[in-house]
């Protein structure tokens, strides 16, 4: 099973620009695809974005499109998500998970998680 670890939020003002990664141990990174996923306090998770294992496809929540970026680098076992023109409304704590087969929106798709990491975005 990958294990997985995320990094990379903060306090940020709206309107501004984090980089989240995830890194994955073991060396089968590159048959999972990634998933970003986010809570906020007391509502359920959400689904942010997803990558296919080689990179080329990716899928986007109606709220991420035109804002977020996904992208991997295998080589170094680790997704990424560049969050641009950030709201107050994605504050939450995002997660990254993973699975053995393609592009899945619902989390339970997703068998492996991370502990999350919060971004919070003050207005």
């Amino acid at each position: 099973q990958v294990q997985l670890v995320e990094s990379g939020g903060r306090l940020v003002q709206a309107g501004g620009s984090l980089r989240l990664s995830c890194a994955a141990s073991g060396r089968t990174f590159s048959s999972y695809t990634m998933g970003w996923f986010r809570q906020a306090p007391g509502k359920e998770r959400e689904f942010v974005a997803a990558i296919t294992r080689s990179g080329l496809n990716t899928a986007y929540a109606d709220s991420a499109k035109g804002r977020f970026t996904i992208s991997r680098d295998n080589a170094k076992n680790t997704v990424y998500l560049q969050m641009n023109s950030l709201k107050p409304e994605d504050t939450a704590v995002y997660y990254c998970a993973a699975r053995s087969s393609g592009i899945a929106t619902y989390q339970y798709a997703y068998a492996a998680w991370g502990q999350g990491t919060q971004v919070t975005v003050s207005s």
